[in-house]
């Protein structure tokens, strides 16, 4: 059997790694773009902007393109290199990862299509304004610390994304609780409702960015375990 050739086999694994990084680059790329639409999101929540939260719905496109452009990357790799031990575990992550990228976009969506729902100047409540300026806060930090801990393959960061996900869950029970007590006028309990949907989505996306963390810890030590049970609240398949 002919021996292959060692100078034409360097070039092709150079190109391999470099195809792995360019997967991981657009995957952080891809929840930066998430990241942007939370921001868009709650601005348009807080302005009660429904132009801006129209184009937050318009914009999701860039987010499913990235997803579908990293998926089929990946599987590519998959096809034609057969990656194993920590390329492995990095691809079959990544397949996770922007599952869930495009999960919290998803959930951006949502909470623009709800922002119409109570009408251009609806009643508000100061304390669930408040308390949901102080979760939308929170979930971008946790979003954007699951981007660092991967980029930096830090497990205790990854880890410490459980932790800062039990504050949102929190506010998300402390919102429902108050929007029961906010009176008889109907609009308002409109709004209220609504927000409460609101706080819900922005829940889920915290549990995604708590799920990205699991798969840094994967990646890092090759063992998948949950950092906490982030369905409790219900099926663990609308995470």
């Amino acid at each position: 059997m002919e021996t292959p050739d060692p100078d034409l086999q360097v070039p092709h694994r150079i190109q391999y790694q470099d195809e792995i990084a360019r997967l991981e680059r657009d995957t952080l790329e891809g929840i930066e773009l998430v990241v942007g639409a939370l921001d868009r999101a709650l601005e348009a929540l807080a302005h009660q902007d429904i132009e801006l939260a129209e184009l937050v719905v318009a914009d999701d496109d860039r987010i499913d393109g990235r997803y579908l452009q990293i998926h089929q990357g990946v599987l590519s790799l998959f096809a034609r290199q057969a990656p194993v031990a920590g390329d492995l575990r990095l691809l079959a992550a990544l397949l996770h990862v922007i599952r869930n990228m495009e999960r919290m976009g998803d959930q951006c969506v949502n909470i623009s299509k709800l922002i119409p729902v109570s009408g251009t100047a609806p009643p508000t409540d100061p304390q669930i304004l408040s308390m949901m300026e102080e979760m939308g806060m929170a979930v971008r930090q946790i979003v954007r610390q699951s981007m660092k801990a991967f980029e930096g393959r830090d497990p205790a960061m990854a880890f410490d994304l459980a932790e800062r996900d039990q504050k949102v869950n929190e506010l998300n029970k402390a919102i429902f609780r108050r929007a029961l007590e906010v009176g008889n006028d109907l609009d308002l309990r409109e709004w209220a409702m609504t927000m409460t949907l609101v706080a819900r989505c922005l829940e889920r996306i915290g549990d995604n960015a708590v799920d990205i963390g699991e798969q840094i810890a994967f990646v890092v030590t090759g063992v998948f375990r949950e950092f906490a049970d982030a369905s409790q609240a219900g099926d663990s398949r609308d995470r």
